[in-house]
């Protein structure tokens, strides 16, 4: 993964971040070490840390502190991830097995609460009141979302409204908040301070709007999941809530079964509709929409190879298969 673009104009940092990481996750307990590396150690695209480390490198911060701000987000993700996987019932993550699927939920659920608070005690390692006033708003807006999502599975009377709320507190905010205090630790000045959190909700958006039409495009082995996981768990994403919307009354009726009931026995047949309705067409042009937006943002801040790494970052977001 470390070999696209966007991750050369900070390979050391990565590499530093990396074994922060993995010092970080010692414990007293051997099984919260053992799930902790099994579930840091799947690798993934580690998107969150990265946009830390460009964004403050972009600002002009040279010093290590961006090493620790970025193992900080990166455990706050693994834990949700842990905690998602849970709640969702998912057995598989990343082509392989969920830390639930192997350990069980309380296991999982707990070493997801210890990675949250590793995250907080690097905080205050950081010292900095600016940055902890960020990171535990996210926190409390990514649990809204998440309750928010749960409380509205096998709902087809989901709109695009209270779906975009969704995707923004679930997955944007932590993007967000990941390049608000980068540029935070950098001190930049305010009005780039405000255009890589904008930048961060802009790629955050684009990133889940893909990894939902993904859903139905995509190739289970290159994305390492379950093609059709969404409309197994009943959640009405945005491909599925657009059908509703425009598509004909039959296939309304499909896809609107399809979300009360759960489960993937009708996957072809949905995935047929959601293409003919327009649905994937207008999901990947939104998802566009908010890559320009995010590369535009950009312009507030001096040339450089991160500025750089940062646009081609959102062009990712938009153009990738997995």
């Amino acid at each position: 993964m470390t070999t696209l673009p966007f991750y050369t104009a900070v390979t050391d940092d990565f590499e530093a971040v990396n074994q922060l990481i993995m010092r970080q996750l010692h414990s007293r307990v051997p099984l919260v070490e053992k799930i902790g590396s099994y579930i840091i150690s799947a690798g993934g695209k580690r998107l969150r840390p990265l946009v830390v480390l460009l964004g403050a490198r972009a600002c002009g911060l040279t010093d290590a502190r961006p090493h620790t701000l970025a193992a900080i987000i990166e455990f706050m993700h693994t834990s949700t991830l842990l905690h998602d996987d849970v709640v969702d019932t998912s057995d598989m993550r990343r082509g392989r097995s969920t830390a639930n699927a192997l350990w069980g939920n309380a296991a999982s659920v707990l070493v997801g609460d210890f990675l949250y608070s590793r995250s907080f005690e690097l905080m205050v390692e950081l010292d900095d009141m600016r940055i902890m006033r960020v990171l535990a708003s996210a926190t409390n807006v990514i649990a809204e979302g998440e309750v928010l999502q749960l409380s509205k599975v096998r709902d087809a009377s989901t709109d695009e409204a209270t779906y975009m709320e969704v995707i923004r507190s679930k997955t944007a905010m932590l993007f967000e908040a990941s390049t608000h205090t980068a540029a935070i630790l950098a001190d930049a000045p305010a009005p780039q301070q405000e255009a890589l959190r904008r930048y961060g909700d802009a790629l955050g958006i684009a990133f889940q709007l893909v990894d939902d039409l993904l859903d139905y495009t995509g190739d289970a082995e290159a994305m390492g999941k379950n093609v059709g996981d969404d409309l197994a768990e009943g959640k009405a994403t945005l491909p599925l809530i657009y059908t509703m919307r425009e598509g004909t009354d039959e296939q309304a009726a499909l896809v609107r079964r399809a979300i009360q009931k759960g489960g993937v026995e009708d996957i072809n047949v949905i995935r047929e509709a959601v293409e003919a309705s327009g649905a994937l067409e207008y999901t990947a042009n939104l998802a566009r929409q908010y890559a320009d937006e995010a590369c535009n943002l950009l312009q507030a801040l001096p040339p450089s190879v991160y500025r750089d790494a940062l646009e081609q970052l959102a062009r990712f977001a938009v153009d990738r298969q997995f």
